[in-house]
C-alpha cells in the first residue's frame, strides 16, 4: 500500500498539511458558513457536544462540499454522492486517520481502527483476524449471541412484568458488549447482574467523550480547560488496561485452545510471513474489538427499536417475517437469521437515516482533483459526512428524512449507485466486523419483535447524543408480552461443545 504522507503529527494531521488549507489548492472556492469570528473561526450557531449535528445543518445551507474552520484548522466535508464516491476510488484515495480517531490513539494504537496506512501491524492483524469473520466462524459465534439475548429477554420481562420502561440504549449496550466479549474473548462482564453499567464500560465511554472534547478546544489550552478531564482521562485508560491485561493473561494461562479472536491474536501466524502480533498490539486489537465492536451496533439497534415503535404497522410487517420464517422454532439456527429479509431492511434504514459512525476521512494518495473539480495535493484529506451523504436527495428522494426500509428492497438497491450507502466505511479500510454486527443485531430485532410490542413514551421525541458514535439519547420503550406460546432463550441454550461459542467463559472483575 502505499503511503500517502509521512509520519503523521501528533494531533493525527499528516505533517506538511497543518490545516486543509495547505492541501487544497484554491479552497477559497468552497463555501464556508457565515458570520466567521477571528481566532474561532465557524462557532456561531454552532454547540460543543454536537458537531455532527452542527455539521449536518451546514451541509443543507452549503451543498455537497462545504469546509468549517475551527481554532485556525479549516476541514473540508464531502457529502454529495458523486463527490463521495470519486473519494472511495482506493487508487487515488486512502482512510486518513485524525480528527477523533487519532485522538483514541493512545489506548488503541496501532489497532485496525486507528492505525495508520503505513503501520504494518494493521495488515498483519487484517490478515490474522479475516477468517475470523467468515460464515463458518460467523456459525459458530451464533450460539452465544443467542444466550446473550436470552439475557436481555429475562431482563426485560422483568421489566414488562413489573410495569417499567426500558432504558433501550443502555440495555442495547449491555447486550453488545456481551456478545463480543463472550464471542471474541470468552468473558463475562456480568452486565445484566448489575444496577449500573460495568466500570469498562463506563471508562470506555469516558475515553469517548474526552476524544470527542479534545476536538472542541484549542490544543495550547489543553491543559489548562481539560485538566480534570485529562486526570480522568489517563485514569479510564489505565482501567481499560488493566482490564485487557487480566483477559490475556487468563486466557495464556489456561491455555487457549478454542478458535475465538483472542487465540487467533494469541496464536495464529501470519499465513504468509510467519509474523504473531505482539503483545502489546494484541492489548490494543482487544481494546478495539470491545470498544468499536459494541459501541456501533449498541446505537444502531437502539435506533431501530425506535423507528419499530414510532411505526407500529412497520413493526407488524416485520413480525408477521419472523414468524413466518421461523415459524414455531424456539431457537432459531444461523441459517433462519439470514432469511429475515425485512427485518434486515429496518437495520440499513436505521443506518442510514443515523448511522453510529457518523463519518469517515480519506487522504489522496498522490495530487489529483476530486469531482475534475477540486484539486487536493497528496496528503490532503476530506471528511466524508455519512450521516448526510445518506440524506442525499438526488439519491434518496424528496423525502429522504421518512423511515421507509423498502428503499432496501432488492430492486431499489439495484437502481441505486455505488458508494451510496456507507455505514461501515469504505475501502480496505471498512469495518472487518461488520457482517457480525449485522447478524447479531438482526438476530435480537427477531427475537424482541417476536416477544414484545414495543410502545413509545408519548412525549419523548429522538435526541441524539454524540460521542465519536451516535446513541439515541434518554429513549425508553414500555413493553408488552405477546402470546406467542415460545420460551425466550436461555442462557447456555444455544451452546454447543466445541463452537466457538462454547470456549470457556470467564467472570471479569471489577
Amino acid at each position: 500500500m502505499a503511503k500517502p504522507t509521512d509520519t503523521p503529527a501528533a494531533d493525527g494531521l499528516p505533517r506538511g498539511f497543518r490545516s486543509a488549507e495547505q492541501g487544497w489548492p484554491e479552497l477559497r472556492r468552497i463555501p464556508h458558513p457565515p458570520h466567521r469570528l477571528p481566532l474561532l473561526g465557524d462557532v456561531v450557531g454552532a454547540g460543543r457536544s454536537t458537531p455532527m449535528q452542527d455539521s449536518l445543518r451546514f451541509a443543507r445551507q452549503l451543498g455537497p462540499i462545504f469546509r468549517r474552520r475551527a481554532f485556525g484548522k479549516e476541514f473540508v466535508f464531502v457529502w454529495g454522492a458523486d463527490l463521495a464516491a470519486d473519494l472511495a476510488d482506493e487508487s487515488r484515495f486512502a482512510k486518513h486517520v485524525g480528527l477523533g480517531v487519532a485522538n483514541l490513539r493512545p489506548i488503541a494504537g496501532d489497532g485496525l481502527f486507528t492505525a495508520y496506512n503505513h503501520e504494518r501491524n494493521w495488515q498483519l492483524a487484517h490478515d490474522v483476524l479475516a477468517p475470523g469473520f467468515s460464515r463458518e466462524a460467523m456459525a459458530g459465534y451464533h450460539p452465544m449471541m443467542l444466550d446473550v439475548a436470552g439475557r436481555l429477554t429475562a431482563h426485560w420481562d422483568r421489566a414488562e412484568a413489573a410495569g417499567q420502561p426500558v432504558d433501550v440504549p443502555g440495555d442495547m449496550t449491555k447486550l453488545t458488549l456481551e456478545t463480543i466479549a463472550r464471542t471474541g474473548f470468552g468473558h463475562d462482564f456480568g452486565s445484566f447482574e448489575r444496577a449500573r453499567p460495568h466500570p469498562f464500560v463506563t471508562a470506555m465511554v469516558g475515553t469517548l467523550t474526552y476524544a470527542q472534547r479534545l476536538n472542541t478546544v484549542p490544543a495550547p489550552l489543553i491543559p489548562w480547560l481539560l485538566r480534570g478531564a485529562s486526570r480522568r482521562n489517563a485514569a479510564d485508560m489505565a482501567y481499560l488496561n488493566r482490564t485487557v491485561d487480566e483477559l490475556v493473561r487468563t486466557r495464556r494461562d489456561g491455555g487457549g485452545g478454542g478458535s475465538d479472536l483472542l487465540d487467533r491474536m494469541l496464536r495464529t501466524e501470519h499465513p504468509e510471513t510467519g509474523e504473531r502480533l505482539t503483545p502489546e498490539n494484541v492489548r490494543r486489537q482487544v481494546i478495539t474489538f470491545l470498544v468499536a465492536g459494541h459501541e456501533t451496533t449498541s446505537g444502531a439497534l437502539s435506533f431501530a427499536l425506535h423507528y419499530l415503535a414510532r411505526h407500529p404497522d412497520l413493526a407488524a410487517r416485520a413480525r408477521a417475517e419472523v414468524e413466518r420464517v421461523w415459524g414455531g422454532t424456539a431457537v432459531p439456527d444461523y441459517e433462519q437469521v439470514a432469511r429475515l429479509r425485512y427485518v434486515r431492511r429496518v437495520l440499513d434504514e436505521s443506518l442510514r437515516l443515523w448511522p453510529t459512525a457518523p463519518a469517515f476521512a480519506r487522504e489522496a494518495r498522490e495530487d489529483t482533483v476530486l469531482g475534475g473539480a477540486h484539486p487536493m495535493r497528496r496528503g490532503a484529506w476530506a471528511l466524508v459526512l455519512t450521516a448526510m451523504l445518506h440524506r442525499d436527495p438526488e439519491v434518496w428522494g424528496p423525502d429522504a428524512e421518512r423511515f421507509d426500509p423498502d428503499r432496501f428492497d432488492a430492486k431499489a438497491v439495484r437502481g441505486r449507485a455505488p458508494h451510496t450507502f456507507k455505514p461501515f466505511g469504505t475501502g480496505a479500510r471498512a469495518c472487518i466486523g461488520r457482517q457480525f454486527a449485522l447478524h447479531e443485531a438482526t438476530l435480537v430485532l427477531g427475537l424482541l419483535l417476536r416477544r414484545y410490542e414495543l410502545l413509545p413514551e408519548p412525549e419523548y421525541r429522538l435526541r441524539v447524543v454524540e460521542r465519536l458514535t451516535l446513541m439515541p439519547d434518554g429513549l425508553r420503550l414500555r413493553l408488552r408480552r405477546r402470546a406467542t406460546g415460545l420460551a425466550a432463550p436461555e442462557a447456555g441454550a444455544g451452546v454447543t461443545e466445541g463452537s466457538a461459542a462454547g470456549c470457556p467463559v470467564h467472570r471479569v472483575g471489577d
